[in-house]
């Protein structure tokens, strides 16, 4: 763990948890064992990225492509999201946590869609991490709900009222958005929010992934520089958006 440290730029981060089952496979597994262990690193990455004071943390559960896989590991997958939010509720609630659900939880057993609204509720007004599950998701899905939002109700479509009508428009943009598995590619996850965010790409798999190297790659990309189109840092996409309409005004 990196001692006292503090992110300054990476104030959304997301992550791709990818490689469960290719790292049971990689031990004569089935497939469902390494969503079994890989849904247990979950809880270590949230307080991590508590205790080192990221904004929100959104991580990619299950996308629109998922349900393409074998019907027994889309089982698995529900089970195991049930048995997080059953455990995991009184650590999120004693934590000062914001949970919610971005995306379609219509295909999951009721119980569980009871339980995420409950959470959400419950949470609803919390003020420390928000924690967020792409569930059901796919950016490209969700950049059309905006805009055909818009549409219907008649709002010009602007880049502002786009982001006002994503999901979960309060978290913001994506400063640094990780994949772990060896795969480098983005597989449609917040496509709109992720315009500017910083990659990091690892081969190491999901049920591998660690608490340290999660903090690792924390600090090496809050210590980037960042300019957004900028030849000097700017700390933030509005800021350079700023300086942009200001030069504009000076021509």
């Amino acid at each position: 763990m990196i001692e006292a440290f503090k992110v300054k730029q990476c104030k959304h981060v997301a992550i791709i948890m990818d490689g469960n089952g290719r790292w049971a496979q990689s031990r004569a597994h089935r497939r469902v064992w390494g969503h079994v262990r890989g849904s247990g690193i979950v809880s270590d990455i949230v307080e991590s990225a508590d205790d080192m004071g990221v904004d929100s943390l959104t991580l990619y559960a299950f996308s629109t492509e998922n349900w393409s896989r074998p019907a027994i590991e889309v089982k698995t997958l529900f089970k195991l999201f049930k048995k997080f939010l059953i455990k995991e509720r009184p650590r999120i609630l004693k934590n000062n946590i914001r949970f919610r659900i971005i995306g379609d939880i219509s295909k999951l057993p009721q119980g569980t869609q009871d339980l995420v609204r409950e959470l959400e509720r419950e949470s609803g007004l919390n003020t420390g991490l928000n924690l967020t599950f792409a569930f059901g998701y796919g950016g490209r899905s969700e950049i059309t709900s905006a805009v055909q939002r818009l549409v219907v109700n008649g709002e010009e479509i602007t880049e502002e009222n786009i982001s006002k009508n994503m999901f979960a428009p309060d978290i913001g943009d994506v400063d640094l958005l990780i994949r772990t598995g060896g795969d480098h590619r983005i597989s449609n996850f917040l496509l709109w929010q992720a315009a500017y965010a910083e990659l990091f790409f690892t081969d190491t798999m999901w049920p591998e992934f660690s608490r340290e190297e999660f903090e690792s790659i924390l600090y090496q990309v809050d210590n980037r520089e960042r300019r957004f189109g900028c030849v000097s840092k700017t700390l933030t996409l509005n800021e350079s958006q700023i300086l942009a309409q200001e030069n504009l005004l000076s021509f």
